[in-house]
């Protein structure tokens, strides 16, 4: 009630206003991650079908787009869907992939992700989606491979563990086939293995994660290492451009050490 009042008011308007005066002189953060968390409890508490909240909060990713590229935010990585999530039941596990889908398929000719040049690549354990979406996201990733503006990442079938292991399994490989000295294996070498080793800056300068939690979940343990991290205690449907703008003002009063 006080939140449609607010807004009906045009009290939200004024306070984006004078977040955005206060933020938009101030260090962005290049590479800014956030975990898309709490797409069925909105639902819930507004007795809806759960699955709704997951229709909304593929909304809300449309519009966290337009924002991000508003602030000129170079890299967006999304954690959308765990490899535990795959513990859902059928029914919800089945929606989530027809709405990821029905999502991806706009991104093929999407003026927004072609005009600003934006790179598109899911990362994680691809291969435990289905056929048809894995192909889309093959189709995705071919039309976009050229573009360097901006990076949009999907962590769809994803596990930092996950990803730590498969990482180190390609090492093992190269090694064992003599392609690579295990004396030259250092960090730097490691994060060439990493599923988002396509990136210029790998690591999250800023990580939000949405309704209330506050752990990352197993998102990006190796590149979250020296991220800011911000959470929220919003529904992911009902993210707002202020919510965004109060984060990246967190982000910009702190001050940054990387263990110094």
């Amino acid at each position: 009630m006080i939140k449609t009042l607010l807004s009906g008011i045009g009290a939200y308007r004024v306070y984006e206003g004078w977040l955005w005066r206060q933020v938009k002189h101030g260090d962005k953060p290049e590479h800014i991650a956030i975990i898309l968390d709490g797409n069925r409890r909105w639902a819930s508490e507004k007795v809806m079908n759960p699955w709704f909240g997951h229709e909304k909060g593929a909304d809300k990713v449309e519009q966290l787009l337009d924002w991000c590229l508003k602030l000129d935010v170079k890299s967006i990585t999304l954690y959308a869907f765990s490899t535990e999530n795959f513990r859902r039941s059928g029914g919800e596990v089945n929606e989530i992939m027809r709405i990821a889908q029905e999502r991806f398929q706009t991104l093929l000719t999407d003026k927004r992700i072609h005009g600003d040049k934006i790179r598109v690549k899911v990362i994680g354990r691809v291969n435990l989606l289905p056929e048809d979406f894995q192909q889309l996201i093959a189709d995705v990733e071919k039309t976009t491979s050229g573009y360097d503006q901006h990076f949009l990442n999907f962590a769809f079938a994803y596990g930092g563990r996950a990803e730590i292991v498969d990482a180190a399994k390609r090492i093992a490989v190269e090694v064992h086939e003599g392609k690579l000295d295990p004396e030259k294996v250092d960090e730097k070498t490691f994060e060439q293995y990493l599923y988002t080793s396509h990136m210029p800056n790998q690591d999250p300068d800023l990580i939000i994660r949405t309704s209330g939690e506050e752990r990352l979940s197993g998102f990006l343990l190796w590149q979250s290492a020296y991220s800011e991290l911000v959470f929220l205690d919003v529904y992911w449907p009902d993210f707002r451009l202020i919510d965004l703008l109060r984060a990246v003002r967190t982000f910009q009063k702190r001050k940054r050490r990387f263990g110094e």
